[in-house]
């Protein structure tokens, strides 16, 4: 993208609204995300730290009064310039905190969005982080209003702990930062500094509740948290012209502090995820944003397991279509009528490659979708095109019997002799018919049921009766003996169907296993992330005297460890079973095909059949 566009914008109706371009720049994004976003009061200068990450100058607009200039999200995506093959997407919001909008529920909902949709958020304030400041985040203490992490049950403590396994990393950025990082005399770093300004106070009166409450919150929530602290860039009366400014006119150590708090973003920041430690690329972005903004606009709160589900719907049903669609390109080359084991050997490679194109893009496919398409379906079509150009040739090689027939040529003394060795020249001496035979039984016996009046006008023309019988007993004996080969390669055929639906069995729960295996360790990678922040957690605690506190995060501690331990074996022999329930029914399907195929031929009235099956 050459510059920023507005990815949710405010209707004219107040209501949030995702702009469709945005979408589609989303769409042709294939690469694993990582998603910054900055929030914080207007006119505070979000938008430069946005621009610096970009590696411009100008993009996101400064703007350079008092009235907020960004309006909605905007969004730039960029290559990463330290991750190849992923895409970085700069998210600049809406400042809050407008006086003009006169209606908090709007910042609310931005914020909101803002976590939902971030890997990294940057929190950005003025000043220093003091009392003011924190109430100024009071956002982060409604958060549990807004946001659901699942769909049914859970109360809402529960919900607290599973927040730090889905929120992003917290980064707070304080600008035109003048003190001197001491504490009680002693030199501290930005992020001791932000550390001490987090600290609980002891005590159950309302008002040590009401200023632990944001602190808190950004303590639960978000699994790591960072600080930058930022001097004045330059002069005041040149503040309002700071993307024109060359490098040089603004201050060394504010350019250094940018080049820290860049180099700290490129690196620390995590590939956007979703519940399960499922990776999201800007299609699977997309559709999050309008899963979220959907759900706003419908008045209820957004909720993560439900934005995950659609999500999966949609990304599943795209990867369904796509590997569908790249096995009957495929199998589409192939010419039908063709014989089996030209069909067995480009099923088995183009079901193989399909697969692995639906294992690559689908996740959460509890279902096995894909495993469900029959390959009986194709033999089915083939069988059916084997019997229509078997038809066709018949009566094109039968045609010149027709025209001897016609000019009277078999209605005189051994008529009957050239007439049948005429039709054993069409069935057996030519190779265009070749494999179809055993394809298209049914074929060849509405063709000589067809022909027996035929047949019979003839014998009794010919006065050679004795030598026509004897012709006729040869060709039911002729007969016989095709019938016999043609049951014995439908026996063969019918070994290498089943054949081939074990072995698409045995890839399907290779491929399933390798997918599930990558599941479990994105899931195990998220538990353990949540873990080790709450560890953390508890040891500070324990370290500030808040014993108690520490003591009841023991129970979600364990918790976690449980999980990390545990989940791996119960959901992969799940998973694994129930791919198995699907192979056994792709073989069934190959039983329903034979079965048609039986009943398709006891609804068969012909008597020259029923005789020979006797």
């Amino acid at each position: 993208m050459e510059g920023p566009v507005c990815l949710v914008g405010n209707g004219a109706n107040g209501e949030l609204e995702v702009n469709p371009a945005a979408l589609e720049i989303l769409r042709g994004v294939a690469q694993p995300v990582v998603v910054v976003a900055i929030v914080g009061l207007y006119r505070t200068g979000k938008s430069y730290l946005m621009n610096s990450l970009a590696g411009k100058q100008r993009g996101f607009s400064l703007g350079a009064t008092v009235q907020s200039h960004t309006k909605g999200i905007w969004m730039w995506c960029l290559p990463h310039p330290r991750r190849a093959g992923h895409t970085l997407v700069l998210l600049d919001t809406e400042g809050l905190g407008d006086v003009e909008k006169g209606d908090t529920k709007n910042d609310a909902w931005i914020f909101a969005l803002a976590v939902l949709l971030s890997s990294t958020l940057v929190y950005n304030s003025k000043g220093t982080i003091d009392q003011y400041a924190m109430e100024q985040l009071h956002f982060v203490s409604e958060l549990t209003e807004h946001i659901k992490v699942k769909a049914q049950g859970g109360d809402d403590t529960e919900e607290d702990t599973e927040f730090v396994r889905f929120f992003p990393s917290f980064v707070w950025a304080v600008r035109d930062f003048t003190l001197e990082l001491r504490i009680e005399g002693q030199l501290v770093t930005e992020d001791q500094y932000l550390e001490h300004a987090l600290a609980l106070r002891k005590g159950e009166l309302g008002s040590v509740m009401e200023y632990n409450l944001p602190r808190q919150c950004i303590r639960n929530f978000f699994p790591t948290r960072k600080c930058f602290v930022f001097v004045q860039p330059t002069s005041r009366q040149e503040m309002g012209q700071l993307d024109l400014l060359p490098t040089s006119a603004l201050d060394p150590q504010f350019l250094d502090q940018t080049r820290r708090f860049c180099d700290y973003v490129f690196q620390c920041s995590h590939v956007k995820t979703v519940k399960g430690g499922i990776p999201v690329n800007g299609r699977r972005f997309g559709s999050l944003v309008q899963s979220y903004v959907g759900t706003i606009r419908s008045g209820q709160v957004p909720c993560l397991d439900n934005a995950v589900t659609a999500m999966a719907t949609i990304e599943n049903e795209a990867a369904l279509r796509e590997a569908l669609a790249h096995y009957a390109a495929g199998m589409g080359g192939l010419r039908l009528p063709a014989e089996l084991a030209e069909l067995s050997a480009a099923h088995g490679t183009h079901e193989g490659d399909a697969l692995r194109l639906f294992m690559q893009r689908s996740f959460k496919d509890e279902e096995q979708e894909f495993q469900k398409q029959r390959y009986a379906d194709i033999l089915a079509e083939n069988e059916a095109v084997s019997e229509q150009t078997c038809r066709a040739l018949l009566e094109e090689l039968s045609a010149a019997m027709q025209q001897r027939l016609s000019a009277g040529l078999y209605s005189q003394p051994g008529g009957y002799q050239a007439y049948d060795r005429d039709q054993t020249q069409v069935l057996t001496n030519n190779p265009a018919l070749g494999h179809l035979w055993s394809q298209a039984e049914e074929a060849l016996e509405q063709f000589l049921a067809g022909k027996k009046a035929e047949a019979e006008a003839v014998l009794k023309a010919d006065n050679l009766l004795t030598e026509a019988e004897k012709h006729v007993e040869k060709q039911k004996a002729e007969m016989l003996e095709q019938q016999r080969k043609a049951a014995e390669e439908k026996r063969l055929q019918t070994e290498q169907l089943l054949k081939d639906q074990e072995r698409s069995h045995q890839e399907i729960v290779k491929q399933l296993e390798a997918k599930v295996a990558e599941e479990l360790a994105s899931a195990r990678q998220e538990a353990e992330r949540a873990l080790e922040s709450k560890l953390k957690e508890q040891e500070a605690m324990l370290q500030k005297g808040f014993v108690e506190k520490a003591r009841l995060m023991e129970d979600e501690i364990s918790g976690l460890r449980r999980e990390i331990s545990s989940a791996s074996t119960t959901d992969f022999l799940s998973k694994l079973f129930g791919a198995i329930g699907e192979g056994l029914r792709a073989v069934a399907s190959v039983s329903d095909f034979l079965t048609y195929r039986r009943q398709r031929g006891k609804g068969t009235s012909n008597p020259s059949k029923t005789q020979r099956r006797k």
